[in-house]
């Protein structure tokens, strides 16, 4: 597996080196702290519009072929990360390793929020030429709960001081005034929404109202002590949420010559997001389990497939499943799935005292003696007799293998691949040999590339 690598945008008015402090007390991840054009190394560049932005992101994240990546994105740069995150999510080509989002006081898909003679009064700034010394101590200040340490200090002065101004006037007066909310939609990438206890317009309540709508997966945190300038003002708490974050989207990491080949042009658009959609936390609502039946799942999934453990994801998958439409048939003396399942796990936990709670040996006792059509309750409306336990059994079996194959986990520790037989262009690529152990170049590079 892949370390996930953190990919940093930076705010309006800086560039990549204000989150060096953060990247330090992260020196254990790999990462890349970009400058976006107009800013820090790239001042010269001039101002690039929204879209152009986020074209240049997810082309880096292609040109680096990050497999596994967390973005982050300050402020300006968290608009960004969502436009390129939802792009993800829909399943462009080459952006199947992002496994997280994290947003610090960022700015949101809509307009972001600012008082319009705040905003009369950044762009005057510049109504001459470059920003003057003064204002640009002026605009650091603001928006720092306290000062910061000199050094610090007059790194981000020096980042307002050099950044150029069509790139300065275009976020003001264009960028940050763009409505993308619907474009984006809903992302079902994990987020983590940092704001500072102390900022003003892109607080808390800013950002649980904007961005966190767009992203179901996220939750929102607080950092004390900072404001907007949290990389400068709090940099080891910061470091403390991120690095939390990355272990909890860790899970969701593939193999890297599986990413590749699920982010190639072998692969269509539709396909990718339905994969990725799959790599995604599942809600114990929408399985429409309750909690003890979710642990009852669980307990099943234990005896079905040893090495998953009690996976409670793919417990709620099957949920997901149960609810849903089906897959087209059912065993003719048993209910509709959903009742079947619940009557099931009614009478499983009954006849057993509580199979969740039971030893592994006797959970697999009482499993085997219901696959014997020798256990169940007869003559009950909300049980199921012993022979219909039965077929329901033979049906958990097979929903839960179905579940378990259909994530892209499964399909890379089997090494299957037939997914990747045709992208969105006029040629299905196909497979060319098809003969027992005959395989294709693309194939050998999923699976050696590492």
């Amino acid at each position: 597996m892949t370390q996930p690598t953190l990919v940093f945008l930076h705010a309006l008015g800086a560039s990549g080196g204000e989150w060096d402090l953060v990247r330090r007390h992260l020196s254990d991840h790999p990462s890349l702290s970009l400058d976006l054009s107009g800013f820090g190394e790239r001042a010269d560049r001039g101002y690039a519009d929204v879209a152009a932005m986020a074209d240049a992101l997810a082309d880096t994240i292609r040109a680096h072929r990050l497999t596994a990546c967390v973005l982050v994105g300050h402020s300006m740069g968290g608009k960004i990360v969502s436009l390129v995150a939802a792009r993800a999510g829909a399943g462009e080509e080459g952006l199947a390793g992002i496994l997280g989002v994290v947003l610090v006081a960022a700015s949101p898909p809509a307009p972001e929020p600012m008082e319009d003679d705040r905003r009369a009064q950044m762009i005057a700034w510049v109504a001459d030429g470059s920003i003057a010394r003064a204002d640009a101590e002026t605009f650091v200040d603001a928006n720092c709960a306290a000062p910061l340490p000199d050094p610090l200090r007059e790194q981000a002065i020096g980042d307002v001081l050099r950044s150029s101004r069509e790139a300065w006037l275009g976020w003001l007066e264009r960028g940050s005034r763009e409505d993308w909310s619907s474009r984006v939609g809903t992302v079902a990438i994990p987020a983590l929404i940092l704001a500072g206890a102390e900022d003003g317009d892109l607080g808390e309540v800013a950002q649980r109202a904007l961005n966190l709508p767009h992203y179901p997966h996220g939750k929102v945190a607080t950092i004390d002590g900072a404001a907007h300038l949290i990389p400068y003002e709090q940099p080891e708490a910061l470091a403390d949420a991120i690095a939390g974050h990355i272990a909890a989207v860790a899970g969701a990491t593939l193999p890297a010559g599986f990413v590749r080949l699920l982010g190639s042009d072998r692969v269509s658009r539709r396909t990718r997001a339905a994969m990725l959609a799959r790599t995604r936390p599942v809600s114990r609502e929408a399985s429409g389990w309750s909690a003890a039946e979710l642990q009852l799942v669980a307990a099943l999934v234990a005896q079905i497939l040893p090495d998953c453990g009690a996976d409670h994801d793919l417990a709620r998958r099957v949920g997901v499943a149960v609810q849903g439409p089906g897959d087209g048939w059912r065993f003719a003396d048993l209910p509709p799935d959903p009742v079947a399942w619940q009557r099931g796990l009614a009478t499983l936990d009954r006849i057993t005292g509580g199979f969740a709670g039971q030893p592994d040996d006797a959970q697999r006792d009482w499993l085997q003696r219901i696959d014997a059509a020798e256990a169940g309750i007869a003559d009950d409306p909300d049980h199921l007799s012993p022979a219909q336990m039965a077929l329901w059994f033979a049906d958990v079996r097979a929903e839960i293998v179905r579940q378990w194959m259909a994530t892209p986990a499964a399909m890379a520790a089997i090494g299957y691949d037939g997914f990747a037989v045709g992208g969105d262009g006029p040629r299905r690529q196909g497979y060319t040999r098809t003969a027992a152990d005959d395989i294709e170049r693309w194939q050998q590079a999923a699976e050696t590339s590492a």
